[in-house]
């Protein structure tokens, strides 16, 4: 019987050092797992404070390159601002009433800055007409409405360029000769293989040896590909053989130049038409943008050009080029009016980086802005 008490005693002596172990494990577990909560808790707020500097810094970069856009664009339509403003401000002070020779008088000066006639008279129309709803009658209350229904004009939203999930996704610019279309094509090649974009380029304009020429050199300081062949060869052949290496080396974007002048416009549209039906033959959905090149010092003329490329290819936008050489720049809003077909990019200089994409909203603040 003493025996079987002693070993009851020592099992239970074992049992309560077991208990008392546990109790020591649980309570190492648990301060591990508070330190370990612990530093969850440090680096989520670390992770946090991190995060938020980020987003800072992404947001001071933002207003920064906002700033920078702003005061090129700004630079860029120097000579149209100063065109429009210098004889805004004589007519304000000139005329202190809201009366008809007021109303023509403005007329005149945003159709002598190529707005156009009808886009003019619209214009005119809307801000007399918001003029009387806010009862004012003193001229220098009005370049605030003018403002305005520019931004209303042009509206507020930025088309971008399609750039589709399709590889290769292919551009075709058209444009008369002489209106930046090389130089744009090379200005958007920069561009997008700047964005880490495999760019390709094809010399469809055939009929001028000089045409692929330029190309050529663009494409080497560049550092693109350019398929080419001989002049006066098929650019439609130029085009098919574009698109087969484009595939086989894993283009992303395959950006098509095309003739600018031929014999005749009847002809010129022909060519346009049969590249445009091998694109469509060869690849399903393309082209994926028809650019229109256009030259803003020529004014007037370059709604002309539009209407008519747009009817043989299915422009889808706009590149406007040599904005800062001209003080007629108003024809941006006579495109927009008056073909709806918006404005993806603009020239706003001589260097590579100098094709932006078009902002509505930035135009009207830089047109105006003193």
């Amino acid at each position: 019987m003493a025996i079987f008490d002693k070993f009851k005693k020592r099992k239970k002596d074992k049992n309560e050092k077991q208990e008392e172990l546990s109790d020591i494990e649980e309570q190492e577990v648990e301060k591990v797992e508070n330190s370990d909560e612990q530093d969850i808790s440090a680096a989520s707020t670390a992770d946090t404070a991190e995060i938020k500097a980020d987003q800072d810094d992404d947001l001071a970069q933002s207003e920064k390159n906002k700033k920078s856009f702003f005061d090129k664009f700004k630079q860029g339509l120097a000579r149209t601002r100063q065109n429009i403003n210098e004889k805004l401000e004589v007519l304000i002070k000139s005329n202190r009433k809201l009366d008809e020779d007021f109303w023509e008088e403005l007329e005149e000066i945003l159709i002598q800055a190529d707005v156009g006639v009808n886009t003019s008279v619209e214009l005119v129309k809307n801000i007399r007409s918001s003029a009387k709803k806010q009862k004012i009658t003193d001229s220098s209350e009005v370049m605030g409405l003018i403002k305005a229904e520019v931004k209303n004009l042009l509206g507020s939203e930025y088309i971008p360029l399609n750039i589709t999930d399709a590889r290769p996704c292919i551009f075709l610019v058209v444009g008369v000769n002489g209106g930046g279309k090389t130089t744009s094509i090379a200005k958007l090649a920069y561009r997008l293989k700047s964005e880490n974009h495999k760019v390709l380029l094809a010399a469809a304009d055939t009929f001028r040896a000089a045409a692929i020429d330029q190309l050529q050199i663009w494409a080497d300081r560049i550092g693109v590909e350019l398929i080419k062949h001989q002049e006066g060869s098929d650019p439609g052949a130029v085009v098919f053989d574009a698109i087969s290496a484009a595939r086989a080396r894993k283009a992303d974007i395959l950006i098509v130049d095309t003739a600018g002048r031929l014999q005749n416009k009847t002809n010129l549209m022909k060519e346009l038409g049969k590249v445009k039906k091998v694109i469509e033959k060869e690849f399903e959905g393309a082209p994926h943008e028809v650019l229109l090149v256009l030259d803003a010092t020529t004014g007037q003329n370059a709604i002309s050009q539009a209407k008519v490329f747009r009817e043989a290819t299915g422009v889808t936008g706009i590149i406007l080029t040599k904005l800062d050489g001209t003080a007629k720049g108003g024809i941006v809003l006579a495109v927009g009016q008056e073909l709806e077909i918006p404005v993806k990019l603009v020239g706003i200089g001589e260097g590579l980086e100098d094709l932006r994409d078009f902002s509505p909203e930035i135009f009207a603040e830089a047109l105006f802005e003193k």
